[in-house]
């Protein structure tokens, strides 16, 4: 490991030499993906300055566990460093396993309400609600692409984009269905009922990832739709996009402008191909690996909301918290990794 450490040491002194560059900093693509790497290879430094000063000390203690009077201090001692060694490795091979190239991007998330009816609707405003916070709090900028509101204030869908290095890592392991369980304000008797809402998050296409053959979209236009408002049912600003051969169809209509509508329903139509040709290349990765291990089936909810107990489980990595509040506020979930900003369930690999 540490012939590895020393090669990512090199790497972070090449990229400062590089970012220092007059020819660099000419290129402002070239300069922000430097950036952006160096950035990332700041907290791993961290990890490998701390992890070089527990060895260090560790040779120290073994070298006093020959004095007589130090050797219970020693061997306390000792007992920590090695304990703290073993986390600093298990973390820094998490940082040295190979990348998903498109962590990096800006990602596309997308909220449907499933089952329950307008409690779903409600549980998925609840649901965009913690995650524009989260991503505050991250530093991430976000912004509304589509959304259907429903009467009572829910969203029977919405997406919004989330912009800045690393978006699409830190949200992807969302994807999947959420569960609530709680009494909705439209209960009348005060029983508990269980509703559901899904979650897909998409990493940002760029045109260049995937060229789209305008022969094979039909793109239409129509009076945008919703509970009420300014611009709703009285301009034809909503835009339809559907992608002839797969069948995929794309709406927004939250902008006032046809023309913003549709470059969103495009970049939103280009992300879900992209995806769903890197869910193509995955599946067949999958079959040859299951050709050698065999199959397992998992759950298809990844994480329950229990109101009554206070109670969020993640059932992917079998880990409960009491703390719902701070879960849905988006800042202090025990879901996400503080040194990171990284979701929790992210390092345990599901």
């Amino acid at each position: 490991m540490l012939d590895k450490l020393k090669r990512l040491e090199d790497e972070y002194r090449e990229l400062e030499a590089q970012l220092a560059d007059p020819g660099v900093l000419k290129d402002p693509k070239r300069y922000q993906a430097l950036s952006r790497r160096y950035a990332e290879m700041g907290e791993i430094l961290g990890l490998i300055r701390e992890y070089r000063r527990v060895l260090e000390n560790l040779e120290q203690a073994e070298s006093l566990l020959e004095d007589p009077e130090l050797r219970e201090v020693a061997k306390a001692e000792k007992a920590e460093l090695e304990e703290r060694k073993g986390i600093l490795e298990k973390e820094l091979e998490r940082h040295l396993l190979p990348k998903d190239p498109m962590d990096e991007r800006d990602a596309i998330v997308e909220i449907r309400a499933g089952t329950g009816g307008e409690e779903a609707a409600l549980f998925a405003r609840d649901l965009l609600e913690m995650y524009l916070r989260f991503a505050e709090e991250m530093g991430f900028e976000t912004e509304i692409l589509d959304s259907n509101p429903t009467d009572l204030g829910g969203f029977s869908k919405v997406v919004f984009e989330v912009r800045g290095p690393g978006a699409y890592g830190t949200f992807k392991y969302e994807s999947g269905v959420h569960r609530v369980q709680r009494v909705p304000a439209t209960e009348t008797q005060g029983r508990i009922h269980t509703s559901t809402a899904t979650v897909a998050v998409l990493p940002k296409a760029e045109e260049s990832d995937f060229q789209l053959n305008m022969d094979e979209v039909r793109i239409d236009v129509m009076r945008a739709s919703g509970p009420g408002g300014q611009g709703v049912n009285t301009t034809d600003s909503a835009v339809r996009v559907v992608h002839l051969p797969t069948g995929i169809m794309v709406t927004c209509q939250d902008s006032r402008s046809q023309i913003k509508n549709r470059e969103k329903a495009l970049m939103i139509l280009r992300s879900r191909l992209l995806e769903m040709k890197r869910a193509e290349e995955a599946e067949k990765l999958r079959r040859t690996r299951l050709a050698q291990i065999g199959t397992g089936e998992r759950s298809e909810k990844i994480r329950t909301y229990n109101f009554p107990q206070s109670r969020v489980t993640d059932h992917r990595i079998g880990f409960t918290t009491h703390d719902l509040e701070g879960v849905l506020s988006g800042a202090s979930s025990p879901f996400w990794k503080p040194s990171s900003g990284r979701i929790r369930s992210a390092s345990w690999r599901p």
